[in-house]
């Protein structure tokens, strides 16, 4: 518990050092996220309506992804990545060329923004911190969270690892609800219907995803 006298949790001044300036994603890279989905379905002859019945997602979802009017969540774009045949960190940062990746705080690459199912709220935003590594199996993200009211629950394939970097965390992972607070951290695998958000106002978070 947070005592008087001591600074607030939910204080990004405090953290720049760590976590640097989260800036607004720009639509040129929210485009490149759904041309990219766009384009792997149409290289493999598959119409809205086969992918909808591949993922188990709404046509109108699919197609809002595609035209750039639904901003997709990690756990829809790694589904969409299964089904395609496709590794995650093509869809959401491009194909990487290097064998490694060293990401000074200032060259850290926006990837996107994350919204509701139905586009009307600001979920996340993330930013990746290794997009130039080929092959890679793991995705590193630096994710600012806020608060999701919707309490839309997420199942897919794959581990992720969490480490708050400050805010408090709201997680919800099977049928057990966890507060967490800087310092504390969260390993699950992703096939457990999970939800993680800010509890209130905004939360940053280190989060790696396998893709399994």
């Amino acid at each position: 518990m947070e005592k008087k006298g001591d600074k607030p949790h939910i204080n990004v001044d405090y953290f720049e050092d760590l976590t640097g300036d989260i800036r607004p994603s720009g639509k040129k890279t929210v485009e490149e996220i759904g041309s990219r989905i766009k384009s792997l379905r149409e290289s493999k002859g598959l119409s809205l309506d086969d992918l909808s019945k591949m993922t188990g997602f709404e046509v109108d979802l699919l197609s809002g992804i595609e035209n750039q009017e639904i901003q997709p969540q990690l756990g829809t774009v790694i589904k969409l990545s299964k089904a395609l045949d496709s590794a995650l960190s093509r869809i959401i940062s491009g194909v990487g060329s290097g064998m490694y990746s060293v990401t000074r705080k200032n060259e850290r690459k926006q990837v996107a923004r994350s919204t509701s199912a139905k586009g009307k709220k600001k979920l996340y935003s993330y930013q990746s911190l290794a997009p130039e590594v080929k092959g890679r199996h793991m995705e590193a993200l630096i994710v600012t969270l806020e608060e999701n009211p919707e309490n839309e629950m997420s199942v897919h394939e794959g581990e992720e690892f969490i480490f708050v970097i400050d805010g408090i965390v709201s997680l919800k992972i099977g049928e057990e609800s966890f507060d967490l607070e800087p310092g504390d951290s969260v390993y699950y695998l992703s096939t457990t219907p999970h939800l993680i958000s800010a509890k209130t106002g905004i939360a940053n978070i280190l989060a790696v995803v396998y893709e399994g």
